[in-house]
């Protein structure tokens, strides 16, 4: 898989024009290749990131020709900073009501798993260690029991390496 964040429009372009163009680009990446996945991950949606809405990544998908090469992953801090509340009980089911109906359940490829520095719909992409931003430690116990992402690839992105090995313990002893 090669993860990405599929671009800004730099308010050179119309955002769907751009979110055209990210697809065709997908596809000419693709149609050179063999053996990849190219899996867009969700933006906060800082500046003119696109990417931070399904729709958006939703557009991207139905354009690229062979949609057995294409997955999304969903970066925790951005999504919440995107304005899904991933942080209540209510807020995460809906979101994941959301991500199904706009892309599609079979297209979650991996989860970059982090805390927030920032609030909910904020915008800004800043990554925090677990239970030390603004999620709240809920969400990291409903993610890791959630049969969804019992397959897929979860990566610890926080930002100190320091504390890697205890978030790694901790979260492991939120599986029931």
């Amino acid at each position: 898989m090669l993860n990405f964040h599929p671009g800004s429009h730099l308010k050179q372009m119309p955002v769907d024009d751009c979110l055209n163009l990210i697809a065709d680009s997908i596809n000419l990446a693709l149609e050179q290749t063999s053996g990849v996945k190219a899996v867009i991950e969700c933006t906060a949606g800082q500046g003119s990131n696109l990417g931070y809405s399904f729709e958006q990544i939703a557009h991207i998908i139905d354009r690229v020709d062979d949609k057995s090469r294409v997955g999304v992953c969903i970066d925790t801090c951005h999504a919440f900073a995107a304005g899904y509340d991933l942080a209540t009980a209510e807020g995460y089911a809906e979101t994941w009501r959301q991500f199904d109906s706009a892309i599609g359940p079979g297209y979650l490829s991996a989860i970059h798993l982090n805390d927030s520095k920032k609030g909910l719909g904020s915008k800004v992409d800043r990554h925090a260690p677990l239970g030390e931003g603004t999620l709240g430690n809920e969400f990291f116990n409903m993610l890791m029991n959630d049969p969804r992402t019992d397959f897929i690839p979860i990566i610890l992105e926080t930002p100190d390496e320091s504390l890697w090995p205890q978030e790694i313990a901790r979260l492991y002893g939120m599986i029931k």
